[in-house]
């Protein structure tokens, strides 16, 4: 059984979803604010995460800065701001996707299936390294000139399939089929993907060698150009 914790400190809508994911045999366990959520999420790690945005004290995104420094658990903002560069935002602190309030439980529902079925896809056997960079889908690792980086579970599935394909060039729209999210995100949602990881693999971010931007096209993983 899945386990997914709601942080959220709208007792109504925090009661509202947690029966409702109950009901779909969900395990689901509640924190009322940022702080209750950091302590809960650490000491038993959840399947997933639905983060509210708007919080007194630890808000939905200083939440995000901390927890995504450890761990690439999924996580789904649930946010009342529907604002581009609100879920741009949101994307580059490390969350997987978003739902703004008020949302319908099927919707929500369905965006959870998304990420948990993108969590239980089958690994391929064996790590793999190209240049610098080392990646290992049976036990999620991810290192970069020896060094390891924690991704999120989007920034990772697009970089095994970087890793594995060198050179190849992907367009926005295929990478973002490849995350199961053409339904539910925008080929915007690769840029900041893109953008989040270059800051975690690259030298130098604002200088990109190793995720290059083939203009018009999309992007490619070049391993040779960063050794």
């Amino acid at each position: 059984m899945k386990t997914i914790l709601i942080v959220e400190d709208n007792h109504g809508i925090r009661e509202m979803v947690r029966e409702y994911l109950s009901e779909h045999g969900y395990k689901v366990k509640v924190a009322s604010n940022g702080v209750e959520g950091l302590l809960e999420a650490r000491h038993t790690p959840p399947d997933l995460i639905l983060l509210d945005v708007m919080m007194p004290g630890m808000d939905g995104l200083e939440f995000i800065r901390k927890y995504r420094a450890s761990s690439g658990t999924p996580v789904i903002f649930l946010t009342a701001k529907d604002s581009e560069l609100d879920k741009v935002l949101g994307l580059e602190l490390g969350a997987d996707d978003y739902v703004t309030k008020p949302f319908s439980m099927a919707e929500l529902l369905a965006r959870v299936k998304v990420q948990l079925r993108r969590q239980d896809a089958a690994p391929q056997i064996g790590p793999v390294r190209a240049g610098e960079v080392e990646l290992d889908a049976s036990t999620r690792s991810f290192r970069v000139r020896g060094q390891d980086v924690t991704l999120t579970r989007s920034e990772f599935e697009l970089m095994e399939l970087f890793v594995r394909h060198p050179l190849r060039v992907f367009s926005r729209l295929e990478l973002l089929e490849h995350l199961q999210e053409e339904a539910l995100g925008s080929e915007r949602t690769i840029d900041v993907h893109v953008r989040n990881l270059r800051g975690k693999i690259e030298a130098e971010p604002s200088k990109p060698k190793l995720l290059e931007t083939v203009f018009g096209v999309g992007y490619r993983f070049n391993p040779g150009s960063g050794a």
